[in-house]
C-alpha cells in the first residue's frame, strides 16, 4: 500500500511539474512590447533580439520574427536579415522533422499547445520572405530580392493544402482518442457552444481576401517586376500581379496606374516617380479566453479550456499625406493585416478547437485517475490530490497566444511624381510634417512606418531603377 501511495504522489508531482512556469506569450512579451508601443523600435529590437538569440528551438521562430521586424523598423537591415534568415532556417528544420512532431504532439496533450514548437503560420512565412526582399532592396541588392518574392508566392500557393492537412490530422486524432465520446458530448452542449461562438463572432465581420493571399506582397511583386524586371516574362508577371491586386482589393488609383503602365509596355521609359509605402498601427494579436468544458467527472474539481482569441488594436495613424511642392496625395490601403490574420485564424479554428478539447479532456481524465487512486489511500490523500491536480490543471490550462505582434495593422501606398528639387513632405493627421530628400533614382520608394498615433515616423528608402 505504501508503494502504491508513493506512485500516486509521483503522478501528482509530474502533473504539478508540467504546470510549473506556464505563461502565455502575451504575458511574456508585455514588458518588451512597452518599448515597441511607445515607438522606440531600436530598444524593442534589442530586447526581442536578446530573447531570440537565447530561445530554444520551440520558440525561436516567433522571437526572430519579432526581432527582425523591429530591427527593420529601426533601419538596421543587416540585423533584421540575420533574424529573418534564422527564422527561415528554423522553419525549414521543423519541416524536415515530421517524425519528431508525433512525440511532441503527445506531450502537448498533457500540457498545452504552447509547448509545441512555433513553426510559423502561413501569413508569417509570406511576410517573412516579403520583408527579406524589402531588406535586400533597402541595401541595394536588387537581384537578391527576386528569389524572396518567388518564395513568398510559393508560400501563398502551399498554404491552402497545409491547412487542409492540419485539419485532417486533428480530426484523425480526435477519432482515435480514447476520450472521443466525452469530447463529442462536450461539443454538443449549448452553453459550451455559446462560449465558443463568442471567440469567433468578431472575425466574421471582416471582408476577407482570397485564402492566404496577402495583397501587399502581390503588389510588391508587381512593382518589383515592373521596374526591376529584365525581360518580357518579368513584365508579364508584373501585369498579372497588379491585375490580381485589383481583383482582390477593388479599385485603387495607384495600382491602376501601374497596371496601365505594365500593359503599355513602356515601363522602361516611365517618367520619374516616387512610391510611398506606409505601414501603420499594430496587427491583431492573440489573447486567451477561458471556457468551461461541461464534462462531469467525479472527484475532479477543475475542468476548463483556454482558447486563443484575436485582440484588435486601433491606435494607428489613418493615412499619410504626401506633398511634392505642387501636388498632394494621400495613401490608400493596399492590405489590411487584421483581415489576413482573421481569415487565417478562422481557417485554423477547427484545429485549435479539436486539439484543445483533446488536451483538456485527457488532462481531466488523468486527474480523475490520480484522485481516485489517492482517495483509496485515505480521505486526506484524496483531498490533497484533488487540490493539487486542480491547481496543476489551472496552471497548464493556457492558450497558445504566440503571434507576430510587430506586424502593422495596414499597408498603404501612394504614387507621386518626383519633384525637380527631389523633396517630399510627409505627415499624418497627428504628426508634424517631415521633409525627405529623395534619392537620385528614376523609380524611388520611400518606406514609412508609424507604430501608433503620434509616434515618430520611421523612414527609409531605396531605388528600383
Amino acid at each position: 500500500m505504501i508503494h502504491h501511495f508513493t506512485r500516486v504522489l509521483a503522478a501528482i508531482t509530474v502533473v504539478i511539474a508540467l504546470g510549473t512556469g506556464c505563461q502565455t506569450y502575451t504575458a511574456q512579451t508585455k514588458n518588451m512590447k512597452g518599448s515597441w508601443d511607445a515607438g522606440n523600435a531600436r530598444q524593442a529590437a534589442v530586447e526581442f533580439s536578446k530573447t531570440a538569440d537565447q530561445a530554444g528551438g520551440g520558440d525561436a521562430v516567433i522571437w526572430h520574427l519579432e526581432a527582425g521586424a523591429a530591427y527593420r523598423t529601426a533601419g538596421d537591415f543587416t540585423e533584421s536579415n540575420r533574424h529573418f534568415t534564422n527564422a527561415v532556417a528554423q522553419i525549414e528544420k521543423f519541416e524536415q522533422q515530421a517524425k519528431v512532431k508525433v512525440g511532441r504532439e503527445a506531450a502537448a496533450v498533457m500540457s498545452n499547445q504552447q509547448n509545441m514548437p512555433y513553426e510559423g503560420r502561413s501569413y508569417d512565412k509570406i511576410m517573412l520572405h516579403t520583408y527579406l526582399a524589402l531588406n535586400h532592396l533597402a541595401v541595394g541588392e536588387v537581384e537578391k530580392a527576386r528569389p524572396e518574392f518567388i518564395a513568398a508566392y510559393q508560400c501563398q500557393q502551399d498554404a491552402v493544402e497545409e491547412n487542409k492537412r492540419r485539419i485532417e490530422k486533428a480530426q484523425t486524432a480526435e477519432q482515435q482518442s480514447k476520450d472521443r465520446q466525452a469530447i463529442e458530448k462536450a461539443k454538443t452542449n449549448p452553453k459550451f457552444n455559446q462560449g465558443v461562438e463568442g471567440v469567433t463572432k468578431e472575425i466574421e465581420e471582416f471582408k476577407f481576401y482570397a485564402d492566404y493571399v496577402n495583397p501587399f506582397t502581390v503588389y510588391l511583386d508587381g512593382l518589383y517586376f515592373l521596374h526591376a524586371g529584365v525581360d518580357g516574362s518579368d513584365l508579364e508577371r508584373a501585369r498579372k500581379s497588379l491585375n490580381r491586386v485589383l481583383e482582390i482589393t477593388g479599385s485603387n488609383q495607384f495600382v491602376l496606374a501601374d497596371l496601365q503602365l505594365a500593359e503599355s509596355g513602356n515601363a522602361a521609359t516611365a517618367t520619374p516617380c516616387t512610391y510611398v509605402i506606409f505601414e501603420t498601427g499594430k496587427a491583431a494579436s492573440r489573447d486567451q479566453v477561458r471556457i468551461d468544458i461541461p464534462i462531469i467527472i467525479a472527484n475532479v474539481s477543475y475542468v476548463g479550456a483556454a482558447f486563443p482569441k484575436l485582440a484588435f488594436h486601433n491606435d494607428q495613424a489613418t493615412e499619410l499625406i504626401v506633398k511634392n511642392g505642387v501636388a498632394e496625395e494621400k495613401t490608400a490601403v493596399i492590405a489590411n493585416m487584421d483581415s489576413i490574420i482573421a481569415l487565417d485564424f478562422k481557417n485554423e479554428w477547427p484545429v485549435i478547437l479539436t486539439k484543445t478539447m483533446i488536451s483538456t479532456v485527457s488532462k481531466a481524465v488523468a486527474a480523475y485517475a490520480i484522485n481516485q487512486a489517492a482517495a483509496q489511500q485515505s480521505m486526506y490523500a484524496g483531498l490533497f490530490a484533488r487540490v493539487m491536480t486542480a491547481a496543476a490543471q489551472a496552471a497548464m490550462n493556457i492558450a497558445d497566444t504566440r503571434s507576430w505582434t510587430t506586424l502593422p495593422k495596414e499597408f498603404q501606398v501612394a504614387r507621386i511624381a518626383t519633384p525637380v528639387d527631389r523633396k517630399l513632405t510627409l505627415s499624418t493627421p497627428s504628426t508634424a510634417p517631415v521633409e525627405v530628400a529623395v534619392a537620385d533614382g528614376v523609380i524611388n520608394v520611400v518606406y514609412v512606418r508609424s507604430i501608433s498615433v503620434g509616434s515618430p515616423l520611421q523612414i527609409s528608402q531605396f531605388k528600383l531603377r
